[in-house]
């Protein structure tokens, strides 16, 4: 299997197997909303999309973040994995947008196979592309900004990366390189009430669920639903 790297820019050019990375905090959310029995997560590619969706689905909760993190306007909540955690959504639909994740899996169009990950699911991601077995998987880097190096977002394609080609390495330094990126100091910081250090806490725990989170394209945005490791994509 050969293993490449991409980011933001280049999504549009991405064929074949595509794993959109978000540590900080796109698809950890989505994780945690989908353990708290959310149906499914439907990434938008706008703000306005985000509230017309919701405007449908009186039960849904739309969540999601602007640049730096701060809640975008008009939608129930930010996009907070440890305020996600605390909910009960048992069969509730969630709609997410956000700077850097869903954006990133709008541009995808051309991918064959197409993933959210984050460092909560790392290694689910990786049973799961072992088990499909792709000629090829792309990494995709969404966290670095002018102002941020991303280093959470290469910690969990270098953890995904390090399982596929077989290698089962210790965790914790990758925990530790999410708290200490560029966007992980400012959590630790405490000085952003957007960014609380609860959500650091979510977003550095490694392997914290089983399932993968694999993309289905609909009329709506892009639908994740988790799946355990083992289980095959659904191409349709």
């Amino acid at each position: 299997m050969k293993i490449l790297r991409s980011d933001l820019p280049h999504c549009p050019e991405l064929h074949g197997a595509v794993v959109v990375i978000d540590v900080l905090r796109s698809f950890t959310t989505a994780a945690y909303a989908l353990a708290r029995g959310a149906s499914e997560v439907v990434a938008v590619g706008s703000i306005g999309a985000a509230r017309e969706l919701r405007a449908r689905d009186r039960n849904a909760l739309a969540i999601g973040a602007i640049g730096g993190g701060a809640p975008a306007p008009g939608l129930d909540m930010g996009n907070s994995p440890s305020q996600v955690a605390a909910l009960d959504l048992s069969g509730r639909r969630v709609i997410q947008y956000t700077a850097g994740g869903t954006r990133g899996l709008l541009a995808c169009d051309h991918a064959g196979v197409l993933l959210a990950a984050s460092l909560v699911c790392a290694g689910a991601t990786a049973a799961f592309l072992r088990a499909l077995a792709p000629p090829s998987v792309t990494l995709v880097i969404t966290g670095t900004w002018s102002d941020r190096d991303g280093d959470e977002d290469h910690a969990c394609a270098d953890l995904i990366e390090a399982l596929l080609r077989g290698d089962d390495p210790p965790r914790a330094p990758y925990a530790a390189r999410v708290r200490d990126s560029d966007f992980g100091r400012r959590f630790r910081a405490g000085t952003d009430p957007h960014l609380p250090a609860a959500d650091l806490d979510c977003c550095a725990a490694v392997d914290r669920f089983d399932f993968a989170l694999p993309i289905r394209r609909t009329p709506d945005g892009m639908v994740m639903r988790h799946v355990r490791a083992t289980a095959t994509v659904d191409r349709s």
